[in-house]
């Protein structure tokens, strides 16, 4: 008998993390919730906010009405082009624990501890700053200092983060935002530099795949960006319309 009997895995890729809470909503309406959450970069935003106790909906409201540069502000360029302070505020403000062991639903965040070059999976501690931490992708935000170490994006090297919680749970269901497939569009740099890290985070999702029980990957959201919320309601719709067509048995 294990301790756990759903966990659920939320992958990062930036504001399509809103599909994640539609996601969520969807498998509620199923009668299907987790136990445990294990989050990285975006699935670290929305996870956190589903174990504080928050409907997939009030989550939602707490991190769509903001554009990147309110969630964001430009400084000189040291560690990163941009600070998440706007975002740290907006969750300090909602958060009602500050530690991550005092949430509602057990809860482990993926960060990337750039000192000792490994991924983390962090259960206890300090929530706002290790969602922070797992949020900020390399060299465009800055890095977070958690004790004596520095932490950027869980999602670089473990997108989709089964590994804390696959041997404590019966049933793992994962969320995948970045889906690959075959494309002609890789000229110019915006889209090189997408496609590159969409192939170098894909990598690491392969054995998530495999050792899910469930495995949730919207093909839908493949046109959609990293960076704006502008679609937010859109993009949840097409996480909640993706699990409503699908034949779920656990």
């Amino acid at each position: 008998m294990k301790q756990y009997k759903i966990g659920l895995v939320l992958g990062g890729g930036g504001s399509r993390g809103f599909a994640h809470l539609g996601v969520v909503k969807a498998l509620e309406e199923m009668g299907i919730k987790p136990d445990v959450i294990s989050g990285a970069s975006a699935g670290s935003i929305a996870g956190s906010l589903l174990a504080d106790g928050k409907t997939p909906e009030e989550a939602l409201e707490v991190v769509k009405n903001k554009g990147f540069f309110q969630y964001t502000s430009i400084r000189i360029p040291r560690s990163g082009f941009f600070s998440l302070k706007g975002l740290a505020d907006q969750l300090r403000n909602t958060y009602s624990v500050k530690k991550i062991e005092a949430l509602k639903i057990p809860f482990y965040v993926a960060v990337t501890n750039l000192n000792k070059g490994k991924i983390e999976y962090l259960h206890q501690g300090p929530l706002l700053r290790s969602v922070i931490a797992s949020s900020s992708i390399p060299v465009l935000f800055e890095q977070v200092k958690i004790g004596d170490n520095y932490y950027v994006d869980g999602g670089l090297l473990d997108n989709l983060p089964h590994k804390p919680i696959k041997s404590i749970c019966e049933k793992i269901i994962s969320v995948n935002l970045i889906p690959v497939k075959e494309t002609s569009n890789v000229r110019g740099m915006k889209n090189v530099i997408s496609r590159v890290l969409d192939l170098a985070v894909n990598l690491t999702i392969q054995k998530a795949r495999e050792e899910s029980d469930l495995f949730i990957e919207p093909k839908a959201l493949m046109p959609y960006g990293y960076l704006s919320n502008k679609k937010a309601d859109e993009v949840f719709k097409i996480g909640y319309d993706h699990v409503m067509k699908m034949k779920i048995e656990l």
